[in-house]
């Protein structure tokens, strides 16, 4: 199979889906779920084909296709993989269908919230995919409109005004991306004499250290929003608290996932000069991310909200490891993107489970209900064990290398964001005891059904991929390392930094070359 079909394909399969499912009769909608469930799963196949005929070691991007889609404005069809987005682009795939098969509590519209999922897997799989910088904007804006809907229409009590949160804080940024995008694109004309809008062209621009820092900075809003990067995380909490199931799984566990990956992917490589600067700036926020989420999540009385502010904790490690700029960190954050959308999305799919049979998420609501419930419970201490990183698990793998690899670099803040794994542990263990152990006080938590055949099933890909990136990380290392190992490399060639021994810092490099 051509880069050009498989690729193309990745992204339309779902699109096709999407119009399949909407096409369904009413009086036949008792077919939406379960079609829907069975066309998301075709996207699999397809990434896993991918990711067999990658070829390890080759750290440049492959499958590349490449068509003129408007001509006089330089736009492309440009569409390749590397290391980097190709676990991504697997992620997304695995994740929407267990999302979509967890949601039976839909009802409303269902063939509508069918087809808003399958949509945002379409722009999800085309954000990783974009190798042109103006198709990159129309995927990353495109996937605002389903997740609007997915909060706004099957949300909780306060959906609108989460949904209305969510998007306006998102259009913000991407209005600075947006301008960003197109002052590069008019540099490459003042520079090469066209316009363009590649990402390979963007490459060979000569910069100057002012312009790099106000266009890092467009692109730094953007991103720091979608990770988020703290202070700019208060949408955060309440699209998760009001999004249904699956959307906090798809949230989660994926969309958050594009800031991370475009930092690593445009600020990084286009902006070396500039990424030095903001070094210590960013590792700041990163650490503060790490400490302030876990201090939150372990005085939250709501167990959703304590999983979403998890998350900010989570992705404080990630934006850390990147911009300690080694090859460790590196690969430690791109790994870590996969891992916290495998555990923090288990852990939505669990909470969503535990609200429809008891319809509260409150922590005090809850207690002893390891002894109504022995399989959930016994589900959710393994994804809270990976979450916090035990060894053998996925989380371990990750923060291991991010703390490793930012060391030599950052010491000062590795060790204060070391402290967040600690927190972690408490506020997931905790957690654990007031909802799972002790007597039963609320009659209505005797009554609580187990995991059914069906739901156990959801968890089975998990838990499966849990314990193989934790016991033989190898298999998704040696796909990421030779493409981070690029991105680090351009960095070095493109200033005068190189990645320092132990006992240097970035800081310390960015004041040699100035």
């Amino acid at each position: 199979m051509s880069g050009f079909s498989l690729l193309t394909a990745l992204i339309l399969t779902p699109v096709v889906a999407a119009l399949v499912v909407m096409l369904i009769p009413d009086h036949r909608r008792e077919l939406v779920r379960p079609l829907g469930v069975v066309l998301s799963l075709l996207p699999i196949p397809l990434a896993v084909g991918l990711f067999l005929a990658f070829e390890r070691g080759e750290p440049g991007f492959q499958f590349v296709e490449q068509w003129v889609l408007i001509g006089r404005l330089g736009v492309e069809w440009h569409l390749g993989v590397d290391g980097i987005s190709l676990l991504l682009v697997l992620l997304t795939t695995v994740l929407v269908p267990i999302a979509l098969a967890a949601s039976g509590g839909i009802n409303h519209r269902i063939g509508l919230f069918v087809a808003m999922n399958l949509l945002l897997e379409a722009g999800l799989i085309g954000v990783f995919l974009s190798l042109d910088l103006f198709l990159f904007f129309v995927f990353f804006e495109a996937i605002l409109v389903p997740m609007a809907f997915i909060i706004g229409i099957w949300g909780s009590e306060n959906r609108v005004y989460a949904a209305v949160k969510f998007f306006l804080y998102t259009a913000l940024g991407s209005a600075l991306m947006l301008a960003g995008i197109i002052a590069l694109a008019l540099i490459h004309r003042d520079q090469m004499g066209f316009i363009s809008f590649s990402y390979f062209g963007m490459l060979d621009l000569d910069l100057g250290v002012t312009a790099q820092r106000w266009l890092f900075g467009a692109f730094l809003v953007a991103f720091a929003i979608k990770v988020p990067v703290f202070p700019l995380h208060t949408w955060l909490p309440d699209a998760h608290v009001e999004a249904p199931t699956a959307g906090s799984v798809l949230l989660a566990g994926v969309l958050l996932k594009l800031g991370t990956y475009g930092l690593l992917r445009f600020n990084l490589p286009l902006f070396p000069e500039a990424t030095l600067d903001f070094v210590p700036l960013l590792a700041t926020l990163a650490v503060i991310g790490v400490i302030y989420g876990a201090v939150v999540a372990i005085v939250q009385h709501d167990l959703k909200k304590l999983v979403a502010y998890s998350s900010v904790s989570h992705l404080g490690f990630i934006v850390l490891g990147t911009f300690a700029l080694t090859s460790q960190s590196l690969e430690g954050s791109v790994i870590q993107m996969v891992n916290h959308g495998l555990t923090t999305g288990a852990l939505f799919l669990l909470v969503g489970m535990i609200y429809e049979r008891r319809h509260t998420k409150k922590i005090a609501d809850f207690g002893g209900l390891a002894s109504s419930m022995p399989v959930f419970a016994g589900v959710f201490l393994f994804i809270a064990f990976a979450s916090i990183g035990l060894p053998g698990l996925n989380g371990f793998v990750g923060e291991f290398l991010i703390l490793i690899g930012s060391y030599p670099t950052l010491p000062v803040y590795t060790v204060l964001a070391a402290t967040g794994v600690i927190l972690a542990a408490i506020y997931l263990l905790w957690a654990y005891e007031r909802v799972f152990t002790g007597e039963i006080t609320d009659p209505a938590n005797r009554q609580v059904k187990d995991l059914s055949i069906s739901e156990t099933l959801i968890f089975v890909p998990l838990v499966a991929l849990i314990i193989v990136l934790g016991v033989y990380p190898k298999v998704a290392l040696d796909v990421i390392g030779p493409s981070t190992d690029a991105v680090l490399e351009r960095v070095e060639a493109t200033t005068d930094f190189s990645a320092p021994q132990p006992g240097n810092t970035v800081a310390t490099a960015s004041e040699d070359r100035r």
